[in-house]
């Protein structure tokens, strides 16, 4: 297999320059069902998430207002397409509880809950071609989670993609289904998003928590890299 490519476009730096990225890769994987002691994990995150925001002044904390005011930069309507931490901070408030999927995506929802921050899984094993965060040349195809249509993202959106499928619209908003974490997926990439008050140190804190809980839960090997606008280009190979 070719060397696969994983960078992020110097226009998203330009707009957001104190942007950290964080990657954490694995490769060797066992998932599959989460144990009773991860299932607990994602519950005390949804309760801690109720002990420390609530609803009405939701939009103004910092970690959540940041990725509302990137939203805008872009011209997109933070009320209409919610980041996923706030969409998933608004389900804890409101007491519906996030579904347990498999260790790994609820290793992602936990932490995202936790420390909120945007923490999504792509399963890389069905992975070919290279990975960019770049804006959207609006020919790239995308076929949402729980969908069957495929549409095209807005030129210029932010947008995850591989080669020409995108993973990811409007920067982390929604996943396609192409790299769903499933039970037998055996390789996987986590992308831990900080803009600020969020610094470099948190995101690498956090992905270190990725790597530990996955090790725990799922066994495998695996690193992590931070890309930043100094250093926007890492492998994904093992």
């Amino acid at each position: 297999m070719a060397n696969r490519i994983y960078s992020i476009s110097d226009h998203v730096f330009a707009q957001f320059s104190d942007y950290v990225r964080g990657v954490v890769v694995a490769y060797g994987l066992h998932n599959g069902p989460s144990s009773p002691a991860l299932t607990a994990l994602l519950r005390e995150a949804e309760a801690s998430v109720r002990e420390r925001l609530n609803l009405e002044s939701l939009t103004a904390y910092p970690r959540i207002a940041s990725w509302r005011n990137a939203f805008k930069a872009q011209g997109i309507k933070p009320n209409e397409f919610r980041c996923s931490v706030e969409a998933m901070v608004r389900r804890a408030l409101r007491d519906q509880q996030l579904p347990s999927i498999n260790a790994l995506v609820d290793i992602g929802n936990a932490l995202s809950l936790k420390h909120l921050v945007p923490v999504g899984s792509h399963a890389i094993d069905v992975v070919k071609g290279n990975l960019s965060l770049r804006p959207a040349t609006g020919e790239e195809t995308f076929t949402a989670f729980g969908s069957e249509q495929m549409e095209h993202p807005n030129p210029g959106e932010i947008v995850f993609t591989e080669e020409n499928v995108v993973l990811t619209r409007r920067w982390s908003w929604r996943q396609s289904i192409h790299t769903l974490t499933l039970p037998e997926t055996t390789a996987i990439e986590f992308n831990v998003d900080g803009l600020a008050p969020v610094t470099k140190a948190d995101i690498e804190t956090i992905c270190q928590e990725v790597m530990q809980l996955i090790q725990e839960h799922c066994g495998g090997q695996m690193r992590c890299e931070l890309l930043t606008k100094d250093h926007s280009t890492i492998s994904i190979e093992p």
